[in-house]
């Protein structure tokens, strides 16, 4: 991301921004911007907030969008291929493994409401550091992340503590995922990932880490 020089950390009153960040736990594309997002929030003073939205929300919907299991993950396999083409870290993305996986294709529900327990707990930041370790065990590991014991261990591997399987299954931690979803839907938003700065509404291009940084750039001159 070479090229404008860094702007300082923001002192008192100086302008932020808010993205929001509209993911899926099974969507590689998603896997390639979120330590991209990391880098320009340690960058820049930006605040992401954090939306689930599940493109695919049960094993039937697989079946009813792509035609069957089977298609549904030879699909969604060749999608991985271009982010792993298209990644800044293309081992982390293991096509093959999780090819001879034995479970179908997760669908994106039960990660969603992982990601919105760990938000109950622990904030934004337990939010994003469970969707990037579930990413990790989904797109690395080829881990079914489908499976409620593989997210309730990667809570505890986060230190979120006993309990959190029943706080997944909370009506509040639902309702969490499906407002999150009638945004999207308000906003227009059919894709996984989205970007969305808060301040006024601007759907931004995340195509590369240099247009996005030079978004958020001048979005901060224009709020300045």
């Amino acid at each position: 991301m070479a090229g404008a020089p860094s702007p300082a950390r923001p002192g008192a009153g100086a302008p932020r921004l808010t993205l929001e960040f509209f993911h899926d736990v099974v969507c590689g594309w998603c896997f390639n911007l979120s330590p991209r997002l990391r880098a320009l929030a340690a960058e820049l003073p930006i605040e992401v907030r954090h939306r689930a939205f599940v493109l695919q929300d049960s094993q039937a919907r697989m079946a009813e969008v792509f035609g069957s299991p089977a298609r549904a993950k030879a699909e969604i396999l060749r999608h991985w291929q271009a982010c792993r083409a298209a990644s800044d870290a293309p081992e982390r993305i293991d096509v093959a493994r999780m090819r001879a996986a034995p479970f179908p294709y997760p669908h994106g529900l039960p990660g969603a409401l992982a990601c919105k327990a760990a938000e109950r707990l622990g904030g934004r930041d337990a939010h994003w550091a469970m969707f990037d370790a579930l990413q990790r065990a989904h797109l690395s590991e080829a881990r079914n992340v489908a499976d409620p014991a593989v997210l309730v261990e990667t809570a505890a591997a986060l230190g979120l503590g006993p309990g959190f399987a029943r706080l997944m299954e909370a009506p509040g931690v639902r309702a969490a995922v499906e407002a999150d979803r009638a945004l999207a839907r308000r906003l227009g938003i059919r894709t996984v990932p989205s970007l969305i700065l808060r301040e006024g509404r601007v759907r931004l291009d995340h195509g590369s880490p240099g247009a996005l940084r030079a978004q958020l750039l001048d979005a901060l001159r224009r709020a300045a």
